[in-house]
């Protein structure tokens, strides 16, 4: 009976030991960012706008902008402005041109002819149009989303270069993007709750992991640590903060993020 005997607080140690690996603290690097990430909003694409230049801003830094609001227009705004009036004009009297012969055919004093090219000129005028105003829209510069205007990058007589025209952000939904090694991956859960510190701040924010990025990938947040692993392979956890408005104005700020067993 004796072996038996201690067979049984070996064990119970070995599940002790088990069970606070499994709930031990992740620690990690990682950094703030608005709901979805920064949209650098590049403009319209097509229509020969490489190196387009920018006419006017409708927004400034720091102006939040809804769906579809127009947030800038192109130099070639006016041009296209232009074309679509002329071809307003030619619309209309292809219009009053189908009248005149509508109502000359019903007195036998026009031909079948020319009715079916008074009929054409009016389709032909309307195609037109319809692409005069699709260029147009070209010049035109649409926010996607609601969100914020985080950062401008091409001013009234620039060029729009590769970091496109600004960058936006959903900053009243902040999250902490925590930099988790693959080793410790499978110790965070969705719904565990969080611990995140800030230099902008003396006190911690708290947030739940929200959700956890599908992909392994290189580690980008590297510390003051002279021998962190900069090679390491991490997984993105993205964890949903109680109070975004504290750390809606540090988009990629730094932060260390230690998440609760």
């Amino acid at each position: 009976m004796r072996p038996s005997t201690r067979l049984i607080p070996l064990f119970a140690l070995g599940v002790s030991l088990c069970t606070v690996a499994e709930e031990r603290l992740v620690s990690s690097l990682g950094r703030l960012e608005p709901e979805n990430g920064v949209v650098q909003l590049a403009g319209p694409s097509g229509g020969g706008l490489s190196g387009a230049v920018m006419k006017s801003l409708e927004v400034a830094e720091g102006d939040w902008v809804e769906i579809d609001q127009i947030v800038a227009h192109l130099d070639s705004y006016n041009l296209r402005k232009a074309e679509v009036a002329r071809l307003e004009a030619i619309l209309t009297n292809a219009r009053n041109e189908l009248t005149r012969q509508v109502g000359l055919a019903k007195r036998s004093l026009t031909s079948e002819a020319n009715l079916d090219t008074a009929e054409m000129d009016l389709d032909i005028a309307l195609a037109d149009l319809a692409a005069a105003n699709a260029s147009l829209e070209l010049a035109v510069v649409r926010s996607p989303l609601r969100a914020q205007v985080i950062e401008i990058h091409a001013h009234p007589g620039e060029r729009v270069g590769s970091q496109g025209i600004m960058e936006l952000g959903r900053t009243d939904k902040m999250y902490a993007v925590a930099e988790v090694y693959e080793t410790d991956i499978t110790l965070v859960k969705v719904g565990q709750l969080a611990k995140i510190q800030t230099p902008a701040m003396e006190k911690e924010l708290a947030g739940t992991v929200d959700r956890i990025s599908l992909k392994v990938g290189r580690l980008d947040a590297v510390g003051t640590d002279p021998i962190a692993k900069t090679d390491a392979r991490v997984v993105e956890v993205f964890i949903l903060l109680d109070d975004s408005e504290a750390v809606s104005r540090f988009t990629n700020m730094q932060v260390k993020v230690e998440i609760q067993p």
